[in-house]
């Protein structure tokens, strides 16, 4: 038992932070110029999510569900899954979440962003922009190469946090920011046991996610 106890999350890390970060430099590299489709279409969602129209839920559900079903073939078990044995299971949860926002919002039409009117999807949109446009500077701001920049779509943690913030500010299902919120909790500890400067980003802005539904959801109750 006291050998246990002398156990740190470091020594259950299966790669060291050089090899997750020149992981997503190889993956950027491989699957170049796909980083410009994701950032038109984190574009798109957030043009289609500030003009109420009537198929605007759907679209932006067939855009996320595109970035989750991809994140989870192209990234997690394509790549990570060589150097974290548990990225298989990973790529189940962002397949089953690809599957979960289609069936929601293609199909039975329940994820219905509107325009901010008030806290809640004022700061679902920051949440959306900070992951669209923040959240890839942090490889060059923290001294990382371009090359290892993680965008929407094509990368799980801004992807993941972008649709807390989307989904926070909008009418849709709750239970679809649970695997969302889910990844951001597991990267937290992940990039933590790395000691990360950025270790805390992505966690603490899912949080502030998950408050904004909470209040949304008990102010419509109300």
């Amino acid at each position: 038992m006291s050998d246990w106890l002398s156990y740190t999350l470091s020594d259950f890390l299966l790669f060291s932070p050089r090899t997750y970060y020149r992981l997503f430099e190889i993956y950027n590299l491989a699957i170049w110029p796909m980083q410009l489709a994701a950032l038109g279409l984190g574009l798109a969602v957030l043009a289609l999510w500030l003009r109420r129209g009537v198929w605007h839920g759907r679209a932006i559900a067939a855009i996320l569900a595109a970035g989750w079903l991809w994140v989870a073939g192209a990234f997690l078990l394509a790549r990570y899954d060589t150097i974290n044995w548990a990225a298989k299971y990973v790529a189940v949860g962002f397949a089953l979440q690809a599957l979960l926002l289609a069936w929601a919002g293609l199909v039975r039409d329940r994820i219905r962003p509107s325009p901010p009117a008030n806290a809640a999807g004022w700061g679902g949109l920051a949440v959306f922009v900070f992951a669209l446009a923040v959240q890839p500077l942090a490889a060059p701001l923290l001294g990382r190469d371009w090359t290892q920049v993680e965008l929407f779509g094509v990368a799980p943690d801004p992807t993941a946090v972008a649709t807390l913030g989307l989904l926070a500010a909008a009418r849709a299902p709750r239970w679809l920011l649970v695997l969302p919120a889910l990844w951001c909790a597991i990267t937290g500890v992940t990039l933590w046991t790395m000691a990360a400067p950025d270790a805390l980003a992505t966690p603490v802005v899912a949080l502030l996610a998950l408050i904004l539904a909470v209040w949304s959801s008990r102010r419509g109750a109300a």
